[in-house]
């Protein structure tokens, strides 16, 4: 369980700070996450990593010399906002580009992607290479859809022993790949995690019963069977992982027994002793063998084992002294070289462009907007521990809690933003930007994308038409499938989007008032949404999950869902009350 709170909600925050305050020697807050103090010579790639917090060391704690440049930090168990990565990646660029490199979740894909065109699109080179070592989360033949746990490690340290020889962005992403094809981990679980301020775990194990093929943001395992003996789950460990031992690697490898939160550092001793026998045994010569908390889950009581497979130049970068606030190997010199740290490095955010007002039909529409945040963030508060509980079915756990996050915010920044005199466009474009950034995750990029699309379609002039809506969804639609690559029938919000917005264009091509052809499509995504329960999902963090979240509907389906209910009955309530 987790003691020690504040707010839960400013919890990854707090979390941060005192992280940072204890560790100025290494790194320096930035708008988003951390970066080195000493910045990396001029001309060097910059590795960034990132993901959400939860996890320490992962991954604000391998920041520091011969290992990550930066890191982006996003909320317990959520991925950074593509704004918070592209600052930290600013901050951290050195004029050598910028290679990107995190596991291989959903919401990390979508932001780390988006903020990567970003950056494209201000002249910095960047590359990103998602780390795939969990052999549980998919098929061999599918390898490209595995997630990243502990292997992490690994392709983040052979990246920056690249860059820091003096590697170009094509090289360092190359060894950093070649370091990901390399990896495999497989991990297994005591107990679940508990989020600060949550009454129950992520999820369960009985008694002296293991989960094994666990997730490390408290997805449950793929199978389920009795705690063994410590020789036992190293044998376990061993077998599944060579197994899958890497076309052509030779006979160097290093072991990695990684705790993930709860598990004490003698018991991994004992199973240690046992995996160093069994991999002598099959012939293997162990390099660098190591034995602690690498990449955590909050409070679970766990273990992985990740062997990682040497080739000439793997070990000769492998060998780069490493100097950072949680993980340390060889001699490190200051490095003479490093330029000083930039004023503008250190800033929290950047300024805000100035507001434009609308003009009076549009700032009276802004305000309608207001109201349908309000409503939105209401129904969000209402129904979080419900979306949570299907979460931790057919998810992780944390879908209420990042769209309480993302609501919240979307919320006061509507409020300010139509307060200053803004047109209707610009208060929900600001809202749309707090979300994502805010909740962070697969649901707030999407969220961004969804309400950034219905506000280019408003405008800062006059009073938008139904049509100008429902285009506005479409659109919207349109780029959460373009964004997420989800289609119907994955068991994702895509299922309730798409006849939603269907219904809506529909109801107002016939004729229908803006309020009663949201009704009608909110109808409509309500029952989508319910059908989800009986799918197998194809996207996302729940695939894995399997038979086990059939009977639960998708919790982006169903928060959707919710929304335009509500959405609809501000609109009815305006519709019949007009001002």
């Amino acid at each position: 369980m987790t003691r020690l709170w504040n707010d839960p909600a400013d919890f990854a925050d707090e979390m941060i700070e005192g992280f940072v305050a204890a560790n100025a020697r290494y790194v320096r807050r930035v708008s988003g996450g951390v970066v080195r103090t000493a910045p990396a010579p001029e001309g060097r790639v910059a590795v960034v990593v990132g993901g959400g917090s939860g996890h320490y060391p992962a991954f604000g704690g391998l920041v520091g010399s011969g290992l990550a440049d930066g890191a982006a930090m996003g909320n317990l168990f959520a991925s950074p906002s593509t704004q918070q990565i592209h600052s930290v990646a600013r901050a951290a660029h050195s004029g050598g580009g910028v290679l990107f490199s995190y596991g291989n979740y959903a919401g990390d894909v979508l932001n780390f992607d988006a903020a990567q065109e970003r950056l494209r699109r201000e002249g910095i080179a960047c590359e990103s290479v998602a780390v795939t070592d969990d052999i549980a989360s998919a098929a061999a033949d599918e390898a490209h859809r595995r997630r990243g746990i502990a292997g992490d490690l690994t392709v983040f340290r052979s990246a920056a022993g690249a860059a820091s020889a003096g590697y170009d962005l094509a090289d360092v992403a190359r060894v950093a790949r070649l370091a990901n094809d390399r990896t495999r981990s497989f991990g297994v679980a005591f107990s679940g995690c508990t989020l600060p301020g949550a009454s129950a775990p992520l999820f369960s194990v009985p008694e002296r019963r293991m989960a094994i093929g666990l997730g490390i943001h408290g997805e449950p395992g793929i199978d389920e069977a009795e705690v063994p003996t410590a020789d036992g789950l190293a044998e376990l460990l061993v077998s599944r992982l060579l197994a899958e031992r890497p076309d052509g690697a030779d006979g160097r490898v290093v072991p990695i027994l990684n705790g993930l939160g709860s598990l004490k550092h003698e018991e991994m001793f004992v199973v240690y002793r046992r995996i160093a026998r069994l991999l002598a045994e099959t012939g293997l010569e162990v390099i660098d063998p190591h034995v602690g908390e690498y990449c955590t889950s909050f409070d679970m009581a766990g273990t992985s084992l990740t062997l990682f497979w040497l080739d000439d130049e793997l070990a000769e970068l492998w060998e780069t002294p490493v100097d950072t606030p949680a993980y340390r190997r060889g001699s490190v010199a200051p490095d003479a070289s490093a330029r000083a740290a930039r004023p503008e490095d250190s800033g929290t955010g950047e300024a805000d462009s100035a507001i434009v007002p609308g003009d009076s039909e549009s700032q009276s529409v802004a305000r309608l907007i207001v109201e349908v945040v309000d409503a939105v963030a209401s129904t969000v508060d209402t129904h979080i521990d419900e979306l949570g509980r299907m979460d931790a079915i057919a998810g992780d756990g944390d879908h209420g809690i990042g769209m309480q996050r993302g609501s919240h915010a979307a919320r006061t920044a509507a409020h300010e933003t139509a307060a200053d005199g803004a047109g209707a466009a610009t208060t929900l474009t600001r809202a749309a930007d707090a979300w994502s950034d805010r909740a962070g995750g697969t649901s707030g990029a999407l969220w961004g994308v969804i309400l950034t699309s219905v506000a280019s379609a408003l405008g800062d002039t006059g009073r938008p038409d139904a049509a100008a809506v429902a285009n506005g969804v479409a659109a919207a639609t349109r780029g959460v499938m373009s964004y997420g690559k989800a289609e119907l029938g994955d068991k994702t919000m895509v299922d309730a989007l798409v006849p939603f917005s269907a219904g809506l264009s529909r109801s107002v091509a016939a004729g229908t008032t803006l309020a009663e052809a949201w009704r009608t499509a909110a109808s409509a995504a309500t029952t989508a949404a319910a059908a989800t329960a009986a799918l197998l999902p194809r996207m996302g963090r729940a695939r894995t999950h399997g038979q086990h979240s059939v009977g639960t509907p998708d919790p982006g389906a169903h928060s959707l869902a919710l929304i335009a209910t509500a959405i609809g009955d501000v609109l009815t309530h305006h519709e019949r009350n007009p001002s």
